[in-house]
């Protein structure tokens, strides 16, 4: 049950929360427990919120399709998704540079505690919704695992005027990144993975692509229900799916050159066709007397 934790779960609750409090750096170790241990169900307010913070291992698999060096976590609660975005092992073989990790959470309570287990990440404390207006510049991929479904919101992200939270923090990725890659419910995604992809109505996503003109195109193949009962107080049916505004503008210049191509070529039939048609004029050598 939300709010209740076991003995034991209580006993590293609490320990985590030395570890925050204390007044020293933490090793490695000891901020991946924090992850670990820190749970969110003890928070009142998660109810409110709706905070369900990502299992390690899922985590582990978004950071897969996380591209570029620049990444903006959204709704980043105290920093799974942007631990494993880090990709320290990959980059230190590649000797590539660390990447510059921003984390948006409005709940202080979270940030204090992800300030403590990523403090190589910038962290600000703010509504997700007021992002758009703070300048932060480009990235190259924004990700997060939202609050799913109608969650109390204080506006509107742009474009986007329907219910669902997790839609609206898409549209606000948008504006930030030309990629993304979220966690969202399986009943807002186009498509499932059972053994494969398989394409599926979606009301609620169909609006919102319909308002946005932003994509949702299927991952490579994480089957997320490997670890839906890794989940807290929760056992979601989840997705993970990927924007990539680079494919996009790619396919609606292939349709906007097709739809040309097209209109030419039915251009070219129709001067053929009247052509054809056309009666003749002047004098023929069929037959008949010629006239000088």
């Amino acid at each position: 049950m939300a709010g209740k934790l076991s003995k034991e779960q209580t006993k590293r609750h609490n320990r985590a929360c030395e570890l925050v409090d204390s007044d020293r750096e933490l090793t490695e170790k000891e901020r991946e427990f924090v992850l670990d241990h820190f749970h969110e169900s003890a928070n009142t307010g998660r109810t409110l919120d709706g905070a369900f913070f990502t299992p390690a291992e899922l985590a582990g698999e978004l950071h897969l399709v996380i591209p570029g060096d620049r990444i903006i976590d959204l709704c980043a609660g105290i920093g799974r998704l942007a631990w494993h975005a880090r990709d320290l092992v990959t980059r230190h073989f590649e000797r590539l540079p660390s990447r510059e990790i921003v984390c948006v959470e409005k709940n202080p309570a979270y940030v204090r505690v992800g300030r403590r287990v990523l403090p190589e990440a910038t962290w600000i404390c703010a509504d997700v919704l007021d992002v758009p207006g703070m300048s932060l510049g480009p990235f190259d991929c924004a990700i997060s695992n939202p609050p799913f479904g109608r969650i109390k919101r204080s506006g509107n992200a742009p474009g986007y005027r329907g219910p669902l939270f997790e839609f609206h923090v898409i549209a606000v990725a948008e504006t930030l990144a030309r990629r993304g890659a979220f966690i969202i419910p399986r009943e807002s995604a186009p498509f499932r993975i059972e053994g494969g992809f398989v394409d599926q109505d979606s009301p609620a996503y169909e609006r919102f692509h319909r308002e946005t003109g932003i994509k949702l195109r299927p991952n490579v193949g994480i089957p997320t229900d490997d670890y839906r009962d890794q989940w807290r107080d929760a056992s979601p049916a989840v997705e993970i799916v990927l924007h990539n505004r680079d494919e996009d503008e790619l396919e609606a210049r292939a349709e906007q050159a097709a739809h040309a191509e097209q209109s030419t070529a039915s251009r070219t039939r129709q001067h053929s066709l009247t052509t054809t048609t056309a009666p003749k004029t002047g004098f023929s050598d069929s037959g008949g007397d010629t006239l000088f």
